[in-house]
């Protein structure tokens, strides 16, 4: 039988999963009584299951400023970067290339790849941000440039610098949508509802008003023609009610969430020898990566866990966590012992204390 945790399990990986909002829990139960049907069909359950998709539609919309016939529901959000990229892929000429940083989400990487089409990677500095020469020199060619609005790992927000009118930008903002604003410039975006406490398994897709993109994938007779398969309406309702719940309040929970990371972060470098990496100030107001030298990555979570914190390690976007992390290594940082702690919307000054306090511990303890 495996050791339980000494302490009350304080769950610090937020940045893999928010556990559900209140207001998702309360919408979803309401909404599988009302949205089980159709919502293509003309009978009258089906129309109230077509009225909570639209209300769910522009509920999304009115949270992130756009138009709510650029809002798409996906099967998650890694299909919504799928269809996002591959569409305005499909729009552009057979031979234009993909430009993408070299610290994208693999979801990019593997739609990218899939495309068959030339691929420009552009490099990012210490802090994870690329070069906006560098990225507007690469987005002279005709093609798709995907650059995402914050990383998944360390929170470096990205600014897109201006790009030539024609490049097609798509923004991965998984990590990011509805704790920070969208970015200006996007011709396709995405999100992913488990990121802001929605339900899993529903993802966003957002293209543009008279944007060009075309289903890069078989079509289906939905509604929404950006969208195939039948929409899971009671969790897309749910992702909603989310949405605009923390967009409400994310003035307060980001400006609590960045005094308690930046607590963290104070008391990770004061250990000898850990490299905390990442914007210390332009960043996601909820995460913070650092590698502990001399310390295997999995043993330090494990050993944490056993404290009671449950944080993250290794890649965030590989099926493995004993992969060492491809965004850390594209920074130039440290892959050995990383660890990436994220705070959900409740996570107290008292449980960052109580982090702060076993974690030099739990570290000595590794190294003796």
């Amino acid at each position: 039988m495996s050791e339980a945790p000494a302490v009350p399990p304080r769950y610090l990986d937020s940045a893999s999963s928010e556990p559900l909002h209140p207001a998702a829990h309360q919408t979803l139960l309401a909404a599988l009584d009302a949205g089980y049907a159709d919502p293509r069909r003309l009978h009258h359950p089906a129309r109230n299951a077509r009225l909570l998709l639209d209300n769910a539609r522009a509920a999304v919309a009115e949270a992130l400023g756009v138009r709510a016939d650029e809002v798409t529901f996906t099967g998650s959000g890694t299909e919504a970067v799928h269809r996002g990229l591959l569409g305005l892929v499909s729009a552009t000429a057979y031979d234009a290339p993909v430009t993408h940083t070299d610290v994208e989400h693999s979801a990019v990487l593997h739609a990218a790849a899939w495309s068959g089409r030339p691929t420009t990677v552009v490099p990012v500095d210490r802090l994870g941000r690329v070069d906006p020469d560098a990225l507007r020199s690469a987005a002279e060619a005709l093609g798709v440039v995907a650059v995402q609005a914050a990383n998944h790992e360390v929170g470096t927000v990205q600014h897109l610098p201006d790009l030539p009118e024609h490049a097609a930008v798509f923004v991965d903002a998984c990590a990011a949508m509805g704790r920070l604003p969208l970015p200006d410039r996007w011709a396709a975006a995405a999100g992913s509802a488990h990121k802001w406490g929605g339900p899993a398994g529903v993802g966003v897709l957002l293209v543009r008003h008279r944007a060009a993109w075309l289903n890069p994938f078989p079509a289906d007779d939905r509604a929404d023609h950006r969208a195939t398969g039948f929409e899971n309406v009671p969790a897309a309702l749910a992702a909603a009610a989310a949405l605009q719940a923390v967009v409400a309040e994310r003035g307060e929970v980001n400006a609590r969430q960045h005094a308690l990371v930046d607590r963290i972060r104070a008391a990770a470098v004061a250990i000898d020898d850990v490299d905390v990496v990442g914007d210390p100030v332009d960043r996601l107001p909820h995460l913070v990566t650092f590698s502990v030298l001399y310390v295997n990555g999995e043993r330090l979570v494990t050993a944490l866990d056993r404290r009671g914190f449950g944080v993250a390690s290794g890649s965030a976007c590989t099926a493995s966590t004993l992969e060492p992390s491809r965004v850390l290594a594209a920074m130039g940082a440290l892959t050995h012992g990383n660890v990436r702690v994220s705070l959900t919307r409740d996570t107290s000054e008292a449980d960052v204390e109580a982090f702060c306090a076993a974690l030099p511990e739990v570290v000595a303890e590794l190294r003796s």
